[in-house]
C-alpha cells in the first residue's frame, strides 16, 4: 500500500514531509525500525542516515520500492497491507511505523492490532479529519471538505476511512491499545509545529505512539 504524498496522492512518498522530521526525532539510535506503505523510502533513508536504525520497508508499488533501492534502502518487500504482518514474529521489531496510509487501508483495525502485535512500539500518523477547515466546508458550504491534506472530490478519493484525534484516541482505548504519545501537528511549508490547545480542532495531522496493553 502506497502512503499518500504530502499532497495527499496516493503514490510514492517524495521528499520528507514536516511530520516525518517529528517521527525521525521520536525513534531512538539503532533501533529496529519497519516502515509500513513506506513509499520511496523517504523517512526510512532519513532514520538511516541521523539515527543509524536497522530498516524495513513494506511497499505495494513497483516503482515505489525501485525508488527506495535507488536511495540506498535496500530492505523493501513488495506486500499489501490489508493482508496483515505474518510474516513477522511477536515483538521481532522495535518500531512499526504508518504514516499517511491509516485512511486508504480496507481493514485499518486489524492492521494496527498486528502492529501492536509485531512491535514493541508503533507510530501511527494520519490527517486529522477534524481540522477546522474541513469542518467550516462541511458545516458552512455543506460539501465534503477538500484540504491540502485531503485534496480530493469525494468520488474519486483513494481515502476511505478517515478519522479524527477524538475517534482514535478512542479505537485505542476500545481495542486495548495504551497511547505512549500524542502529538498534535499543524503543518505546512516551514516545518510542523506542536498543537497543545483545542487539538482536536486546530490540527491537521496526528502521531500517536501506541502499544499492547500489558
Amino acid at each position: 500500500m502506497s502512503a499518500p504524498s504530502d499532497t495527499g496522492a496516493v503514490g510514492c512518498r517524495n521528499g520528507l514531509a514536516p511530520e516525518h522530521e517529528v517521527i525521525v526525532e521520536l525513534i531512538p539510535e539503532g533501533s529496529r525500525v519497519l516502515d509500513l506503505g513506506c513509499g520511496s523510502g523517504d523517512l526510512l533513508s532519513a532514520l538511516m542516515s541521523r539515527k543509524h536504525v536497522r530498516a524495513e520497508g513494506i511497499e505495494i508499488a513497483p516503482e515505489c520500492i525501485a525508488a527506495c533501492v535507488a536511495r540506498g534502502v535496500p530492505n523493501v518487500h513488495q506486500g499489501d497491507l490489508d493482508q496483515g504482518l505474518a510474516d513477522y514474529a511477536d515483538g521481532s521489531v522495535d518500531y512499526v511505523i504508518l504514516t499517511s496510509t491509516l485512511q486508504v487501508l480496507q481493514r485499518p483495525l486489524e492492521l494496527i492490532r498486528d502492529m501492536a502485535r509485531v512491535g514493541r512500539h508503533c507510530v501511527i500518523g494520519f490527517p486529522n479529519f477534524a481540522h477546522w477547515r474541513s469542518r467550516l466546508q462541511l458545516g458552512l458550504q455543506g460539501r465534503m471538505p477538500v484540504t491540502e491534506r485531503l485534496p480530493y472530490q469525494w468520488h474519486d478519493t483513494p481515502n476511505i476511512h478517515l478519522t479524527t484525534v477524538r475517534d482514535f484516541r478512542e479505537l485505542c482505548r476500545t481495542a486495548g491499545l495504551r497511547v505512549e504519545e500524542e502529538i498534535a501537528l499543524r503543518t505546512g511549508p516551514g516545518g510542523a509545529t506542536r498543537v497543545r490547545l483545542l487539538p482536536n480542532l486546530r490540527a491537521d495531522y496526528a502521531i500517536f505512539v501506541v502499544s499492547a496493553d500489558a
